[in-house]
This record gives C-alpha cells, sequence and structure tokens, in this order.
C-alpha cells in the first residue's frame, strides 16, 4: 500500500470536490501548491459568458425552419405531422447541443467553482422539458447566479419559465389552484420537510396564481387570474403575491439550514455533521445568503480536510466522464456519444429523473452501470467496444425507441483520441496512482500492474478501471 503526501492529499480533494477533478495541466506542480492558491484559482471568476447552440431554430407558427431557402420552402408544404416530426427533431439537437456545451465548461472552464456549483444547483432545481429555448435560460440563470445570491438565484429559477411549465404553474389560477409549484419550492427548493403546512402549500399556492409567461420566455404576472384575497403564510397574514411568498420563506433560519445541508452533502460527506452545518447555516443566513461565501467557508475549514471526508463521496457519471476528460488530453471527434454515455450511466444533463433531481451516492452504482464504469477508460482509450443498451424511456428517445436504426446509429463510440506521449512527459518520475487515486487504503497496487505492461499508458488505463478511482 502506498500513501501520497498530505499535501498532494488535500489539494486533489479540494480540486474533486470544488471542481470537476485536477486537469492534466495541473498536475506537475499539484503536490508543491498551497490550498490558498488553489481555491483561488478554482473560484476564479471570468465575464459569464452565456451557454449556447448553434442548431438553427424551428418557427412553430409558420412550420419553418429558420434556414435556407430551400428547407424553408421544403418545410411550408408538409403536412402537420411531418412539421411536428421536424420540430421534435431540432429540439432535440437543440438540447444536445445544450447538454454538450454545458458538459465543455464543466471540462474546460478555468472557473470550476462556478460550474461545479451551477451542476450542484442544476440537480437542486431539477426541470425537465422538451422546449430548449427554456432550458437554455434557466440553465444559464442557475450558471450566473451560481457563487452569487442564492435569493436571486431562487427568485430567477422561480420565474424561469422551464419551471413554471415542468411544475404546472399556468394552471394556478384563481378559484382553481395548483399546488404542485408551491408545494415544490417549499419542500425541495427552499425549507424541507416538516418546516411548514398542508395549509402553507395552500396559501402559497394562492399567492402564486398568475405567475406564468409568453413564448418568448418573458416571466408574467396576470392579474385577471390572480387570487387577491387575504392570506395567511408561516404565521404571517396579508394580501401576499409569489414574490412576499418567497421573501418569508428567505427570513426562516431553516430555509438556511435545509440548503446549507443538502450543500454540506454534497460536497463533505453524505454523513452529516450537525455542529457543522448549524455554524454554517447560521452564517449563511446571517449573510443575505452569499453563497461564494459559504463554499470558501467549507473549503478553507480544517475539518473538510478530515481523513472521513477524503474519498467517501461516488463519483456521479457527470463527475466521473468531466474528471476523465481533464484528467486525459483527449481529442473528441463524435462528442454527441457522449450523451449515449450520460444515458447508460443514469445522469443525462438537462433530463433529471423528476423534480427532486437526481439521487446520489450508492444510487449510482447497480451491476450495468459498475461494469460500464469501470470499462470506460479502455472503451475511451480503443481497448475494448462499447457493447451496451440504455434503459427505456421515451421522454430521453423522444420517440427514437420506435426507431431502431436511429438508435443503433446513436451507439458509434466517440472516437476519441488520446495523447498518450504527453500523458507520458506528465506522469515522467511520478506514480500515477498518487495523482489519480483519492482514497488509496484499499487498492491493490499489485494486481493492478500486474495487468499492466509497466507503460503509463497501461497503468493509468487500469487505475481508472478500479473501483477505488469512482470514489471521490
Amino acid at each position: 500500500m502506498y500513501m501520497a503526501s498530505p499535501s498532494l492529499t488535500n489539494n486533489k480533494h479540494l480540486l474533486w470536490r470544488a471542481g470537476f477533478g485536477p486537469g492534466i495541466a495541473q498536475l506537475g506542480d499539484l503536490e508543491k501548491k498551497d490550498i490558498k492558491t488553489l481555491t483561488d484559482d478554482l473560484f476564479h471568476e471570468e465575464t459569464f459568458q452565456y451557454i449556447n447552440y448553434e442548431t438553427p431554430d424551428f418557427t412553430e407558427n409558420a412550420g419553418t425552419m429558420t434556414g435556407n431557402a430551400d428547407s424553408m420552402n421544403m418545410m411550408s408544404a408538409a403536412s402537420p405531422a411531418d412539421k411536428k416530426k421536424e420540430m421534435q427533431k431540432i429540439y432535440r439537437m437543440q438540447n444536445e447541443e445544450l447538454n454538450l456545451n454545458f458538459l465543455s465548461k464543466m471540462v474546460s472552464s478555468r472557473e470550476q467553482m462556478r460550474e461545479k456549483m451551477a451542476f450542484f444547483w442544476h440537480g437542486h432545481f431539477a426541470s425537465r422539458i422538451q422546449n430548449p429555448k427554456f432550458n437554455r435560460q434557466i440553465l444559464n440563470v442557475i450558471r450566473k447566479n451560481a457563487l452569487g445570491n442564492f435569493k436571486d438565484l431562487l427568485f430567477e429559477v422561480s420565474q424561469a419559465p422551464a419551471m413554471l411549465n415542468f411544475l404546472n404553474n399556468q394552471q394556478n389560477k384563481k378559484d382553481h389552484p395548483n399546488e404542485n409549484f408551491s408545494r415544490e419550492v417549499l419542500e425541495l427548493f427552499t425549507m424541507g420537510r416538516g418546516n411548514y403546512t398542508e395549509k402553507d402549500i395552500r396559501e402559497a399556492a394562492r399567492a402564486f396564481t398568475g405567475w406564468s409567461y409568453d413564448k418568448e420566455g418573458n416571466f408574467l404576472e396576470k392579474e385577471k387570474v390572480h387570487d387577491e384575497g387575504s392570506k395567511t403564510f408561516l404565521g404571517k397574514t396579508g394580501n401576499f403575491n409569489g414574490s412576499d411568498v418567497l421573501n418569508i420563506i428567505l427570513e426562516q433560519k431553516a430555509t438556511a439550514r435545509f440548503i446549507t445541508a443538502k450543500i454540506y452533502r454534497f460536497f463533505v460527506n453524505e454523513k452529516e455533521d450537525a455542529a457543522i452545518i448549524d455554524v454554517l447555516s447560521e452564517s449563511f443566513h446571517q449573510s443575505g445568503y452569499d453563497i461564494k461565501e459559504l463554499m470558501e467557508t467549507i473549503f478553507s475549514g480544517s475539518w473538510f480536510y478530515d481523513r472521513k471526508n477524503i474519498g467517501s463521496r461516488i463519483k456521479s457519471p457527470i463527475e466521473l466522464m468531466a474528471g476523465m476528460m481533464r484528467a486525459l488530453p483527449m481529442n473528441i471527434r463524435n462528442p454527441e456519444n457522449l450523451i449515449v454515455y450520460q444515458k447508460l450511466l443514469g445522469q443525462m444533463l438537462l433530463y433529471p429523473p423528476n423534480v427532486s433531481g437526481w439521487p446520489n451516492g450508492k444510487s449510482w452504482i447497480d451491476s450495468s452501470t459498475l461494469m460500464l464504469r469501470l470499462q470506460i477508460p479502455q472503451i475511451w482509450s480503443g481497448l475494448r467496444p462499447l457493447d451496451y443498451r440504455p434503459k427505456e424511456d421515451d421522454d430521453l428517445d423522444m420517440g427514437l425507441k420506435n426507431s431502431p436504426n436511429a438508435l443503433a446509429k446513436s451507439f458509434k463510440n466517440p472516437n476519441i483520441t488520446i495523447d498518450w506521449a504527453y500523458v507520458e512527459k506528465v506522469f515522467s518520475g511520478k506514480n500515477p496512482e498518487d495523482y489519480l487515486i483519492q482514497n488509496s487504503r484499499s487498492l491493490d497496487l499489485a494486481s493492478v500492474k500486474n495487468f499492466s505492461d509497466n507503460s503509463v499508458k497501461m497503468n493509468v488505463i487500469n487505475l481508472m478501471s478500479t473501483p477505488e478511482y469512482q470514489l471521490m
């Protein structure tokens, strides 16, 4: 059994938790870096860049696609069923492009903490709709506010068409309130169960009546369908609207506690330390919900680097993929096929399983996903073919499962070339295991080396194919 130096162990821990693992260019002097320098780099902020897609839009009313004259003429002559089919195809292409652009930010952006935090919020404020314009809008709202103020984030997400649509709030009208939106805002986004009553949900639903949007994605408050009556919510009474309800929620210390505990479970350890969370949540509430301040406090705490927290989390599929893509310099000629891996492993960006987002921990591992996770390094290195089929989910397939040829096409490999010469140069004179494995206590290095031909390439592939590499 080997042990990496304490400074290297702590630095890797920070880079995995506050980002998506060390990039290949960081490995050379990672052992010598001090935590403060690394933290500053992780929190580095540049001019905010919106994620977009290049796929042309489909104009539903005219039944045309913005593009060349031939394609427009073809579509204007098409039947309504063909137009719908074409629209679904373009929506799928736009959503796939958005997905890959988000993944690319995680891999290559210098703003690692922003993208990691956005990834967390993407699961926390889970929405799942087909409209790519609304998906793009809510994704950028989450990324823009990821390290800002939780109040701004909550308000902007709550007024985003993707969320209002997903939780049916356009059906929430006076005399016929729909409680779906108010229930999830309280239960999943802010306070957590046990801190409000069923009556609070009903009264909040009345306050949110009229919250809607137009087809361009602009938030609307429709006065004609808003309930103007007096409401009693969390002990306060007044003619509240949706903004009043959100402000009352933010006044509650239970909200700061719920959000802090969820952040702790995601970034530190799934086993909560109540005393630490109490201190963090009190400061979070006092700061007026400053997310960046909370995260800086977490990553500068000596307890964050306790042995029990290192290598204690199972990487989610996106963390696993992004981490490998950061650690190995690769040219991916068919990146669209990376979506196949997200689907096979059970975490497809933009498509959380439900409003609760993705579960974590051991839920990522079952017999089929574990085998694929262990084989990805060999598949991406061209040493093994991909031979898996995704679980059926017609929302994800968007009708593809009825077209075997379309599905088979999507199973091409990503067509990856890895610069192994650069990898060898970086690991020259180093033990790759010191840099690639978080928790080495159970790693049987002799077995890893038995399957290797003593080359850095095979050593790296075999290390990434161990159960220990699944942990961070």
